[in-house]
């Protein structure tokens, strides 16, 4: 028996990757329902081979749908997400509205899967960066405990849509050209220049993002009480979120037996060799579903503690492979999981 699908938000950035990461699995899909704004109606996006078309988004768009993935801001999921959900439909949510309500279970399938089966009609997705974050910190959790983590992300701008990604494009050519490009989406200009700034600042100093990081982290985790400290930065980059991670573990770990407990956890990948310069790079690792480690090395300045460098397609983990993969759970899908390639 096969499924209808909807995806909402289908034109934007991540959307489209959903939907691209739905083609390439073997999901049973009877129907994918695409809904955006009343501007992207009409459009087509090919899917297992025929073009399907773009509606309108309304209250009654999830009449008869199984399940919707939802990538279209916090705004639309808060008012259509419960809609969709009393109506019989699971929504799988990319947005930040519903992942630290209680009630809703924040899901990565890698790290606690039977979350997503204890739900109301809402599961929500994480951010990107806590996504890749938590693929490797929970093999570690699991095996010799976490007592203490600090991390730096370096995001690309596709994090921030599609205007983003043309503000870097046009702003990279104006500034070869010898011209200027002023900022739109950013607050000072992103071509060849870094930003320690994403989203809105909090009376603590931090910002909203890496307060969702620090939060979401704990509640993936199922450890509240774990001190995490985190600094988000903008980086010239299209594509692929890199973070350097500092911990602390309860009991010592060698590098090697880290990188051992990373070779054998699912949807991560280690490239760790300083001698040929072998190490990940958002620019190898996108349009890929692993999350790759490196640089990896005890901390000089702690007892018990490691340094690593990680990075993940912040389109795919992020955001649309995770949702995807929730989906397969639900679904009890026979298929093989989506890990990488």
């Amino acid at each position: 028996m096969g499924y209808v699908v909807a995806v909402v938000g289908a034109t934007g950035v991540v959307g489209r990757e959903m939907i691209a990461i739905l083609d390439e699995s073997s999901l049973p899909i009877d129907r994918l329902v695409l809904l955006a704004s009343e501007k992207s109606a009409g459009m087509s996006i090919l899917f297992r081979g025929e073009q399907v078309s773009v509606t309108a988004l309304t209250d009654s768009a999830f009449v008869g749908v199984d399940y919707a993935l939802f990538s279209a801001g916090g705004s639309v999921s808060a008012r259509f997400a419960p809609i969709a959900a009393q109506q019989g439909c699971v929504v799988i949510d990319n947005s930040s509205h519903f992942r630290m309500d209680p009630s809703v279970p924040l899901v990565v399938p890698e790290v606690n899967p039977h979350d997503a089966q204890h739900h109301a009609g809402i599961i929500a997705n994480p951010n990107c960066s806590t996504a890749q974050l938590v693929m490797i910190l929970k093999p570690i959790l699991d095996h010799v405990g976490l007592t203490r983590v600090s991390v730096a992300t370096y995001q690309s701008v596709s994090g921030a849509g599609k205007g983003a990604l043309l503000e870097l494009e046009n702003q990279s050519r104006a500034n070869l050209n010898g011209t200027d490009y002023p900022p739109k989406v950013f607050g000072h200009p992103i071509a060849f220049n870094v930003i320690p700034h994403i989203d809105s600042f909090l009376e603590n100093g931090y910002t909203k993002e890496e307060m969702k990081v620090t939060n979401e982290t704990r509640k993936l985790l199922g450890t509240p009480t774990l001190p995490v400290a985190a600094t988000a930065v903008r980086v010239p980059v299209f594509i692929g979120h890199s973070e350097v991670v500092t911990l602390q573990t309860e009991r010592s770990l060698t590098v090697e037996e880290a990188k051992t407990i990373w070779q054998h956890s699912a949807g991560v990948v280690v490239m760790d060799d300083p001698t040929s310069a072998t190490y990940p790079t958002p620019r190898e690792l996108a349009g890929k579903n692993e999350v790759a480690v490196g640089r990896i090395r005890l901390d000089l300045s702690q007892e018990n503690g490691l340094v690593c460098w990680c990075v993940g397609d912040n389109l795919r983990k992020g955001a649309a492979l995770n949702a995807v993969q929730i989906l397969q759970l639900l679904t009890h899908s026979n298929t093989r999981m989506i890990h990488g390639a």
